[in-house]
């Protein structure tokens, strides 16, 4: 077992389920799913929020599985519908402070793809002010304006094969 979890002091490795569990007793959990779009040109689908491109994904809901999550937050914070899950990738995890509070929040990961040419449509309520289509030579350009456990995700070479 080796978990990183993206810290704002850097990234902290886990290595045993004790660990795992001890370090999260002072933290409050938030569990997240999202996606990694592609579409039939092989292109990206990202986000642009608060400064930085991301990929979507939200909270999971009561009830709610992580596929369905996934499925729902694209759908939600981009507009595309007609997605096509393919499988479960990863989990990332990364902390931030809110309210006093110190949050860990595993995002878990699934790869889709969708031939939809829908239009884009950014969910401002969320922050969200552009979601584009973005080519296999221009990912690492956006990559530099992301989140740690973004760049990690794609630097999987299985995404892009």
């Amino acid at each position: 077992m080796n978990i990183l979890v993206h810290e704002q002091g850097g990234i902290r490795s886990i290595h045993s389920q004790a660990d795992f569990d001890s370090y999260c007793l002072d933290k409050k959990i938030i569990t997240a799913a999202g996606g990694l779009v592609f579409n039939q040109h092989k292109e990206l689908l990202m986000i642009f929020r608060r400064g930085h491109w991301d990929l979507p994904k939200g909270k999971v809901d009561p009830g709610e599985t992580w596929e369905e999550c996934a499925i729902r937050e694209v759908i939600e914070e981009t507009g595309i519908t007609n997605l096509e899950l393919i499988k479960f990738i990863t989990t990332t995890y990364h902390t931030y402070e809110h309210n006093g509070s110190i949050i860990l929040k595993p995002s878990h990961w699934f790869l889709m793809k969708t031939t939809s040419n829908q239009m884009l449509i950014p969910q401002r309520e969320e922050d969200i002010t552009e979601v584009k289509w973005v080519a296999l030579s221009e990912i690492s350009n956006h990559a530099e304006q992301s989140f740690g456990t973004i760049r990690d995700l794609l630097q999987l070479n299985e995404l892009f094969t």
